[in-house]
């Protein structure tokens, strides 16, 4: 078990600074290469595909007003477009204006390097002060990932390794379960998979409800030289990524701090991992082809996604 002073020197020891050139953005994204692509492209054998994510509720985690118009040659203004636009009295439309506050413990989304700061600095060296209230953030901000995420994911499904429903809050994921999970599964994780981790409370959220309070399952520090090691791109979680309590006094969030300061390793929060964990096990395949698509949202430290697995 690394003990505090560990894991704070795995903001040097599993540093990614320079290892891409001082102007990288991507961090651990740059372990997806071309011939990973490819390979990822090769785990397709069914055909079928899931959804990842959450549905975002309305109202609740998006507040949203929504515009009809059942014709449109009536709306407001209509008498100063050109004449063709009144002679088609037969359309109507429906828009929406959305705010979506996407950072937390429900919203599926993914967290870009820029989303946290270490002793003020973020991955590979830049200030803090880079983010700028009006404009956003001048470095690694989600547009770095605009050409989209696209690899092979790999589930471990923890919960199902241990034999229970869940996992309990509170509870960690070690080293140790990630590689029993590789072997009951028959898969092994590979230089720029995505790794998607299922502690089962997808399952406590589609039976009860959210839960509130930031007790949760979900990786231990422990695991970060193991992610660092086998060359991970991306990681997912059906929880917020860190257990909670983290069991390091003055390191709230490790997973979180070391992955997108230390190392630049993007996350994707809050995943609905039931429909991909099921198909899995009834298709007897762990890998699949992982598309994550973030909206281009200019200097944001993430978006919400939908991460699609192909079997």
């Amino acid at each position: 078990m690394p003990t505090q002073d560990d894991v704070l020197g795995y903001f040097d020891t599993l540093s990614n600074w320079g290892r891409w050139g001082d102007d990288d953005e991507l961090g651990t994204l740059n372990h997806i290469t071309d011939d990973v692509r490819l390979a990822a492209a090769r785990a397709v054998r069914h055909g079928r595909s899931v959804s990842c994510a959450w549905e975002i509720a309305v109202p609740g985690e998006m507040e949203r007003s929504t515009t009809t118009c059942p014709c449109a040659a009536d709306m407001p203004g209509a008498e100063n477009m050109p004449v063709r636009f009144h002679n088609d009295r037969r359309w109507g439309f429906s828009s929406e204006q959305v705010g979506i506050t996407f950072h937390g413990n429900t919203v599926t989304h993914v967290d870009s390097p820029c989303h946290i700061f270490w002793d003020g600095t973020m991955y590979n060296g830049r200030s803090h002060s880079l983010v700028d209230p009006a404009t956003g953030s001048a470095w690694a901000a989600v547009t770095a990932a605009a050409n989209g995420i696209v690899t092979r994911g790999v589930l471990l499904d923890i919960a199902r390794v241990r034999d229970v429903p869940w996992l309990e809050p509170g509870q960690g994921v070690f080293p140790d379960d990630l590689e029993e999970a590789e072997r009951r599964q028959g898969v092994r994780v590979r230089p720029g998979d995505a790794v998607l981790l299922r502690t089962g409370y997808g399952r406590v959220r589609h039976e009860a409800g959210v839960t509130h309070g930031i007790t949760q399952a979900g990786w231990h520090a422990s695991c970060l030289p193991w992610l660092h090691e086998r060359e991970v791109a991306l990681i997912g979680a059906d929880t917020p990524q860190d257990v909670q309590p983290s069991g390091y006094e003055d390191v709230l969030m490790p997973v979180h701090a070391v992955s997108l300061v230390a190392m630049g390793l993007w996350m994707v929060d809050n995943c609905d991992l039931e429909a991909c964990a099921t198909t899995a096990a009834e298709l007897g395949q762990w890998d699949f082809h992982l598309a994550v698509a973030p909206v281009r949202f200019a200097g944001t430290s993430g978006s919400p996604v939908n991460p699609i697995a192909t079997f």
